[in-house]
């Protein structure tokens, strides 16, 4: 095991250790508050009609855009590089996009928010079943054969694009790539950057967005079709969790 620098941190009591995160933590708190505004303000931004209608390859044939919905009232797309002359192939895609993949959390959480993730790339579908199986993925990952990925800035570099429907029209409402795309995996990374949000309470979204009292639609992700309606323990525990952190917030 390597030594360590010189210049680490000073060794401390617990009294002062406890000191020095107690110091930190306001700034962690006001970071949090700044993350929340600014995903209020994502919430806000204006969205574009998308008027062509794309096509591509899934498992079981062609789909159009408005399929990759799987019937939810909004979409994320990443744009994962794996196909011919990318690092890796044929056995592996793009390294940064693989480490992307294995982030990815459980997709019921986010179907409960009626939300869809989708993976994109050039690969041929038998292409992508084999890499699926071999990485262990399960997310829904299907074939561009247009201009999708030119039309959406993702054409040379990786990126997630958000998309609402109202019906059958189709409207983008965000799109993060670069340095904002390595901490992209988890339930909130994903519903902070939809136009809806995480749907709770407690968000400052514009008048009449859908929103539910905090933390009561949480469920095991295999539960949610089984119990729609939160469990009344749940509801118990989660008042009673809710009630904690304000108190040590006061």
């Amino acid at each position: 095991m390597p030594e360590l620098p010189e210049s680490h941190p000073s060794i401390v009591s617990p009294e002062a250790w406890e000191a020095a995160r107690t110091a930190l933590l306001v700034k962690e708190k006001a970071h949090t508050r700044a993350r929340d505004a600014l995903a209020a303000e994502r919430r806000r931004m204006p969205w574009m009609a998308v008027d062509k209608d794309y096509h591509f390859e899934g498992p079981n044939g062609p789909l159009r855009l408005i399929d990759l919905f799987a019937g939810r009232r909004q979409l994320i797309v990443y744009r994962a590089f794996f196909e011919p002359g990318v690092h890796g192939w044929p056995e592996h895609g793009c390294r940064g996009c693989s480490l992307g993949a294995d982030q990815v959390s459980h997709l019921a959480h986010l179907h409960a928010r009626d939300t869809s993730l989708v993976y994109a790339s050039r690969a041929p579908q038998p292409d992508i079943a084999r890499l699926k199986a071999r990485m262990g993925w399960d997310m829904p990952w299907i074939t561009i054969t247009d201009d999708f990925d030119k039309d959406f800035g993702v054409d040379e570099w990786h990126g997630h694009n958000v998309f609402l429907r109202d019906g059958d029209r189709i409207y983008r409402t965000y799109f993060i790539n670069n340095r904002g795309d390595e901490a992209m995996g988890t339930v909130w990374s994903y519903l902070d950057l939809t136009a809806l949000g995480r749907q709770e309470l407690w968000e400052d979204s514009p008048e009449g967005y859908p929103q539910t009292p905090t933390y009561k639609w949480w469920n095991w992700h295999d539960n949610y079709d089984a119990e729609p309606t939160p469990d009344p323990k749940w509801v118990e525990v989660s008042d009673a969790g809710e009630a904690a952190f304000r108190n040590a917030e006061k």
